[in-house]
């Protein structure tokens, strides 16, 4: 755990560019990295967030939490109260979530699958809910009831590639139309025995948003929330400019970017093959799995960006969109509202929805059309 202050620039470790910029770590879930890395977590899968004419002090904290490297940075000194008062709000939350902890909420809602409901907190119930809004938005491409094809494949701990008979049985489980809720008791029930809640693609989210209101709580002027690569950044640039937020190249070196978009207060988002994968055989499998085959999915995307309002939306919206692919996934968002994305497809190809100012950086990669 790191929890300290530092003054205006914080430089990449090779300080090749004037401008300033800090390494934020994307989605792990290995445990033995936190430890090789603990205090250059700059070497995992990264977002760069670009910042320039900072002259004020910060308040900065890195922790292990939700199975990720998380960071806190808060652009004004002495603020490492609020940093503890949102850790203990991210643990609170890993706590009710976590399918590792088995106590959690959705360890006692899988542990009674096809046998009974289950009381749960307020904050695990909120999340279900709106899992299956999103479940219910993609027709089934973001699906809460993942957890046994995800068990399967063991993508972030043990891989492997699991037989077509098992992949047809952990499918048979999914299905999020088989999740009863009782908004009056606050219980939700699994009607199958063997089904299992994954709240891994929402649940990140929802916590970052958590952190941003302790932030806005003690009208604290600018701040970065990195929960493992889900950002969001807050308030304004000292400078009065907007934040520039570095999309990670899928192909390169871990922080090496392919552009960076120019926003607001926003949150951002990605999932991409680089973020959890293995290798087997000559073949390449990532995390981002089929509800509809079960394999990872091969539709031509290789990252896909998510830039809305809410970081608990954009977190399921990023899975949601990248499992249905390019012309379904801007269906999706048309109908969700209230979001942009930035499409990477792996022959270098970059399509950006608008609604805010994206820089290509990597000469590898162009611009193509909407209708791609």
């Amino acid at each position: 755990m790191v929890c300290r202050q530092i003054k205006d620039k914080i430089l990449t470790t090779n300080h090749t560019n004037t401008t300033n910029f800090l390494h934020i770590s994307c989605r792990c879930s290995c445990w033995f990295v936190w430890f090789v890395v603990k205090f250059k977590f700059i070497c995992l899968c990264s977002w760069l967030i670009f910042f320039t004419s900072c002259t004020q002090q910060v308040t900065t904290r890195t922790d292990f939490a939700l199975g990720t490297v998380c960071t806190i940075t808060i652009f004004e000194k002495g603020q490492t109260g609020v940093c503890d008062e949102i850790f203990s709000r991210i643990r609170e939350i890993e706590k009710l979530m976590s399918v590792n902890i088995s106590s959690s909420d959705v360890s006692r809602i899988n542990a009674a699958a096809g046998i009974s409901q289950v009381q749960v907190h307020e904050d695990t119930f909120k999340v279900i809910e709106r899992a299956i809004y999103f479940a219910e938005l993609s027709g089934g491409a973001f699906d809460p009831t993942v957890g046994p094809i995800v068990s399967l494949w063991g993508i972030g701990g043990k891989p492997r590639v699991p037989s077509k008979e098992e992949i047809n049985e952990a499918l048979a489980l999914i299905n999020w139309r088989n999740i009863e809720l009782d908004a009056r008791l606050k219980s939700v029930y699994l009607t199958r025995n063997g089904m299992a809640l994954d709240l891994g693609g929402i649940a990140k989210g929802y916590a970052v948003d958590e952190a941003a209101k302790i932030i806005k709580s003690h009208e604290i002027n600018g701040a970065k929330i990195d929960l493992g690569g889900d950002i969001f950044m807050l308030g304004t640039r000292s400078d009065g400019k907007q934040w520039k937020v570095g999309i990670q190249n899928p192909d390169g070196r871990h922080g090496s970017i392919i552009g960076f978009l120019q926003v607001p207060e926003k949150t951002v988002v990605t999932s991409g093959v680089y973020e959890r994968n293995f290798e087997k055989d000559g073949v390449f499998y990532h995390h981002l799995l089929s509800v509809t085959d079960g394999y990872p999915v091969n539709n031509g995307l290789v990252s896909v960006t998510i830039i809305a309002d809410v970081s608990m939306d954009a977190d399921a919206l990023s899975t949601a969109v990248f499992v249905s692919g390019y012309e379904k996934g801007i269906s999706i968002l048309k109908n969700y509202g209230e979001a942009q994305a930035v499409f990477v497809f792996k022959d270098k190809s970059i399509i950006a929805t608008g609604g805010f100012d994206f820089t290509i950086t990597d000469k590898k990669y162009s611009m193509a059309t909407m209708n791609k």
